[in-house]
């Protein structure tokens, strides 16, 4: 009953989303009202945790806005330079197919970028960047958000390993908590070593299961936003999809063996990308027949938003070499690389530039903000170089701030909900309450547990998942379930490692259906309002990897036979399979039921205007 009541608000918020399609501005103050009722009457958690809780959330809520107003200010400000319309024709140049610009930008380009910065960067990134280059806003978001689950736990160099586990399996004391210390002895490790041992096993998890990750990319794009609704047209560049994946993962792997949890997403994403880049270069693999969405008079109002830098780059007339438009993105990851990867750099930016608010109400609850450590920071840092760069004129650099300005303002209502919603349910344990029942999370966890038994590994990736929902974090859910996962395997007996690191991989996985990132991401590319209709679609290779991690782990810990973890992999590869057969045999398809009419054009509000036929 406790976990059914801990479940409630989370099911509250997925069902106004996702099956009646609320805005996540309207659906996350009634998740948080919730919350707050169920913590207070059952939990019993105190006023004054719960106020402080909640101003704990809007400071995290800010510094989210201001990574996102970051991501808007540098799409417009590379706009109004010009440089977009280079960037677009770069890509144009290596493949007009919008299959392969999916993959090289979304899973190779933005693996660096998460392994760089993390937090939600990538999809701040990369979907404006897709907008840009010419994608329906909601496709160019889905792109975004379904590669932040491979590359995500070594994001910011390997933050969710190093603090997420690191702290997690960590006591008050800052070391190793007791029965993880024994753990560590006995295999002849010390903490470092051991969360470097953990996730070499992340790793290989995440470099099998993740291979398949292009391939969802692609198909999801063409079934759901090509002419003729054909997810055959994106299971058709297979081969491509799978190299772009091996071009990735085998680095990923080999520096998470060599090297350790910082690197694996930031080398394996920059390595990808340039053998990629390169071999694209020479059409090696490329698809000899291009697939493009339909013209624009025919999208569905629901794929778009109201950004369009498109339509603004027709009116701009200034030429620029591909190496300047593409500086600022240089820059980007530069900063990110140094200010991550240089020790003496990243302690000083977490440490001493810091803004702290501490002991909220009295409660013990604070929040830093290391405000020159955000990536936001750094978007609006390259775009004040970037006017120079780019030689911008005073009413360009104005209204690329305007522009920004008014963009932002939709995403702050769901986020400032959502973001005290979260603190509130992971606050509501025994440090704030007036009852010994464990924190929301954790009472979930436990209900889950009671009811798995030995097959636990099955649902172990679930939970990981579950966390990232709730927390909109890899490195939060980490933090609070590894010490979880590790005694449940004790209790029941299998190796702890594997069952902590596909807690890690859940925890990706959960990123691609995060209100947090969705909202963010949403935000960047003016699709507001639309969060549900983007969960419905990421939701699906988001249960493919925690299916798959699940069923994988198992037959890792118990071996192939007759037994679920082995019935499980066999039903998930023979669907698989399955569907691929069924795409490959597929005539030609039905028209998309959400294209609007050849002659009529959608606004924003879904209403539709005449235009001439174009033929």
């Amino acid at each position: 009953m406790l976990s059914l009541l801990a479940l409630a608000p989370l099911l509250i918020i997925g069902v106004l989303l996702v099956v009646f399609r609320w805005p996540a501005k309207t659906a996350m103050p009634v998740g948080y009202v919730a919350v707050v009722v169920i913590a207070a009457l059952v939990w019993q958690v105190e006023w004054s945790a719960i106020a402080a809780s909640t101003v704990q959330g809007i400071i995290v809520a800010l510094t989210l806005l201001y990574i996102v107003f970051g991501a808007l200010l540098l799409l417009e400000t590379l706009t109004k330079s010009g440089a977009m319309s280079t960037i677009r024709a770069g890509f144009t140049g290596i493949s007009p197919d919008r299959r392969v610009q999916a993959i090289i930008i979304g899973w190779l380009f933005g693996s660096f970028i998460e392994g760089a910065a993390g937090f939600g960067a990538p999809a701040a990134v990369v979907a404006p960047l897709l907008l840009a280059l010419g994608f329906p806003a909601m496709a160019a978001v889905m792109v975004g958000l379904i590669i932040q689950s491979t590359p995500v736990s070594f994001g910011a160099v390997g933050t969710p390993m190093i603090i997420g586990l690191g702290n997690g399996l960590s006591g008050t004391d800052g070391n190793l908590a007791p029965e993880v210390a024994a753990r560590a002895n006995e295999l002849g490790l010390d903490k470092a070593e051991y969360i470097a041992h953990t996730a070499i096993h992340v790793a290989a998890l995440h470099a099998v299961v993740g291979t398949l990750v292009p391939v969802f990319v692609v198909v999801l794009l063409t079934g759901f936003f090509g002419e003729r609704r054909r997810f055959a047209d994106g299971l058709a560049i297979w081969p491509f999809a799978l190299y772009a994946a091996f071009a990735m993962t085998v680095p990923y792997m080999l520096v998470a063996w060599l090297l350790g949890p910082e690197f694996p997403s930031l080398l394996g994403g920059l390595i990808g990308l340039g053998i990629v880049m390169f071999t694209s270069s020479k059409g090696f693999l490329l698809p000899k027949k291009v697939w493009d969405f339909p013209p624009r008079e025919r999208w569905s109002p629901r794929w778009m938003g109201t950004v369009d830098p498109s339509e603004e780059a027709a009116h701009i007339t200034r030429s620029m070499s591909i190496v300047r438009a593409w500086t600022p993105y240089v820059i980007v990851a530069a900063l990110l690389v140094l200010t991550r990867a240089i020790p003496e750099v990243r302690t000083k930016l977490e440490s001493e530039w810091v803004l702290l608010v501490e002991d909220i109400f009295g409660t013990g609850i604070s929040q830093a903000v290391q405000y020159l450590f955000l990536p936001g920071t750094i978007f609006i840092l390259t775009c004040l170089i970037t006017y120079g760069l780019h030689k911008m004129r005073g009413p360009e650099i104005k209204e690329t701030w305007k522009v920004a300005g008014k963009q932002i303002g939709g995403a702050a209502a769901a986020l400032l909900f959502a973001v005290p919603l979260v603190r509130v349910f992971i606050n509501s344990g025994t440090d704030f309450s007036g009852s010994d029942l464990a924190s929301m999370p954790l009472t979930l966890a436990e209900g889950a547990a009671e009811l798995a038994g030995t097959n636990w590994p099955i649902l172990t990736p679930w939970i990981g998942a579950l966390g990232a929902f709730i927390a909109g974090s890899n490195t939060v859910s980490n933090l609070t379930f590894s010490l979880f996962q590790f005694s449940t395997a004790e209790q029941i007996g299998v190796n702890p490692e594997k069952i902590v690191a596909t807690q890690a991989v859940g925890g990706a996985a959960g990123n691609m259906i995060t209100v947090h990132n969705v909202v963010a991401a949403a935000a960047t590319v003016g699709l507001l309002g639309r969060e549900g209709d983007v969960i419905r679609k990421t939701i699906i290779p988001m249960t493919y990897y925690t299916l798959t991690a699940g069923a994988l782990l198992y037959v890792w810990i118990f071996g192939l036979g007759l037994n679920i973890g082995t019935v499980l992999l066999v039903l998930v590869l023979a669907t698989l399979a399955y569907i691929a057969v069924r795409m490959s045999r597929s005539g030609p398809g039905k028209p998309n039921p959400e294209l609007v009419d050849a002659g009529t054009a959608a606004h924003g509000d879904g209403g539709t205007t005449t235009r001439p036929d174009r033929g």
